[in-house]
């Protein structure tokens, strides 16, 4: 059996320290200059070059570039396999140390084997014994087949290790290429999925489909960036290239501590808490009226400026990163422009994520509340709503981070609790004059309270009109809510955020536990 060339030492020191170059370079060179030349033929970047544009300059030290594969069937006793197709190490960014992994596509496909796998996985065991942020490329054509069940053996360590490191340091992960079958839980299984359109991932690819089922779809169509975005809700950012991948993982890094035990640091405050008189024009009077509730939020947060977390799914429903007086929060707002702002089973899914995460990472919330309802419909009650929408009550309910909830317009019924009300723990509530907190809204209250009256009169709709004017002004309105303590103050909407920015300030100490157990049980 043939055996790979191993290098001669040299006798000086010029001589090895020239022999080490050479070795450094062929492994720098991956799957050699062709490969990589046709990485960026197809508009991508290659390993090491993602990870050079990520990190501060200087910064990458690498770990593990010259291991090496242990296989020894279907010829890979002589297969040379640099780095084992991944680049790994450690960085900074901003300062910030931070833990890195890349597949090398040029290398094998980019393919995963016990080595590769072995290297990702002692890299993210260094992120959660330092407490840094946990980044990864993938890049690959799936498991290595000529390593059998050892790859299999790499994804399932890889897969613990991701379910290690989850709520105690951030994992980011970047899908900039291929990403199919097992290979796809990996990123699955960390807190962001960023997306770049020359990218694809599924379980099965189209071909397997096309001869299980019958149904003929490309592989775009079946895991895209834009399919995964706005019908699956499986990825968080869509990003036009691997230039704009790297620009949303750093400014996403910006919102985020290094670990749990920490805060997210306060960085480029707007001290300005000055009424903003325009909030006031906003939100129409009429809730029947739409309108834009990011209008809102760019009035409320520090210089206008929010990433917003899977902006293309469940878009009834708003989740952001922002700053507050320069204090890192998680906004969740109900979106009036689609669907009213009700919820909905993948609304309550995606704010659900989203409450978890901030919770983990000691990130307040703050709720912007205008939701008439859970979306009514037979295909909603089958999905199972009822679960879906319990997810945003436990998330609210376990979440000891500061909570702040301001309640613009609609508040009706078990969505105005789903949106973390005081009994589900908010610290603060404030109502804008416009705020409506009710079981439902006053047309269908009246017709169930006022069903006898109307019906007996002699002129019914004149008797409905006055019977729903009666419920608005009993029951509709923020008052009633404050009288009973689950308001603190019904306020200018001029005044939101000096109302929110002092409440964060109060906040920020807070200390609140849970009782002692292993771990809750979130409605599945």
């Amino acid at each position: 059996m043939a055996e790979k060339k191993r290098v001669k030492l040299a006798e000086t020191m010029e001589a090895r320290l020239e022999q080490l170059a050479e070795q450094r370079h062929k492994i720098e060179l991956g799957g050699g200059e062709k490969r990589l030349a046709k990485q960026h033929d197809k508009g991508k970047q290659t390993a090491r070059e993602r990870i050079d544009n990520l990190v501060d300059k200087y910064s990458f030290d690498e770990v593990g570039a010259f291991r090496e594969h242990r296989t020894t069937l279907f010829g890979m006793d002589t297969a040379e396999i640099p780095a084992d197709g991944v680049v790994t190490g450690r960085a900074t960014i901003a300062g910030r140390p931070v833990h890195v992994a890349s597949q090398d596509f040029s290398v094998m496909g980019g393919s995963a084997g016990e080595t590769q796998s072995t290297k990702v996985v002692e890299t993210m065991e260094q992120a959660l014994l330092t407490g840094t942020p946990f980044l990864f490329f993938y890049d690959s054509g799936g498991a290595r087949i000529q390593e059998g069940i050892d790859s299999l053996s790499g994804y399932g360590k890889m897969f613990y290790a991701n379910v290690k490191l989850s709520g105690v340091v951030p994992q980011i992960a970047i899908i900039a290429g291929p990403c199919a079958g097992g290979a796809s839980y990996s990123p699955a299984l960390t807190d962001f999925i960023i997306m770049t359109k020359k990218a694809q991932m599924f379980i099965t690819g189209p071909s397997v489909i096309k001869s299980v089922t019958g149904e003929d779809v490309t592989g775009e169509q079946l895991g895209g960036a834009e399919a995964h975005m706005s019908t699956s809700g499986n990825i968080h950012f869509v990003a036009e290239d691997d230039d704009a991948a790297v620009l949303i993982a750093k400014k996403l890094l910006s919102f985020l501590p290094q670990n749990n035990t920490e805060d997210a640091a306060i960085a480029n405050p707007n001290n300005d808490i000055a009424p903003v008189p325009e909030l006031r024009d906003i939100v129409p009077i009429d809730g029947k009226r739409g309108y834009d509730i990011r209008d809102v939020i760019a009035k409320v947060v520090d210089w206008g400026d929010y990433l917003e977390v899977k902006a293309g799914w469940a878009t009834n429903i708003v989740t952001a990163f922002a700053r507050i007086n320069g204090r890192s929060v998680g906004i969740v707002a109900n979106q009036p422009k689609v669907m009213s702002g009700c919820l909905d089973i993948d609304a309550s899914d995606k704010a659900a994520e989203f409450i978890g995460f901030c919770d983990s990472f000691n990130i307040p919330l703050v709720q912007l509340v205008d939701v008439p309802g859970f979306l009514p419909g037979v295909q909603q009650e089958y999905g199972g709503i009822i679960r879906h929408g319990a997810k945003m009550l436990y998330a609210y309910s376990e979440a000891t981070v500061p909570k702040i909830t301001v309640v613009i317009r609609k508040a009706y019924g078990g969505s105005y609790l789903a949106m973390c009300n005081r009994d589900l723990g908010a610290d603060a509530v404030f109502a804008w004059p416009t705020a409506e907190i009710a079981v439902m809204g006053a047309e269908g209250a009246a017709n169930v309270i006022f069903r006898r009256e109307i019906k007996a009169s002699e002129d019914p709709a004149a008797t409905r009109a006055e019977k729903i004017e009666e419920y608005q002004t009993a029951f509709n309105t923020p008052y009633v809510a404050a009288a009973r303590g689950q308001v603190d103050d019904v306020i200018d909407p001029a005044d939101t955020r000096r109302k929110i920015t002092a409440a964060l300030e109060t906040y920020a100490t807070k200390r609140q536990s849970r009782p002692a157990k292993k771990h809750g049980n979130m409605p599945c």
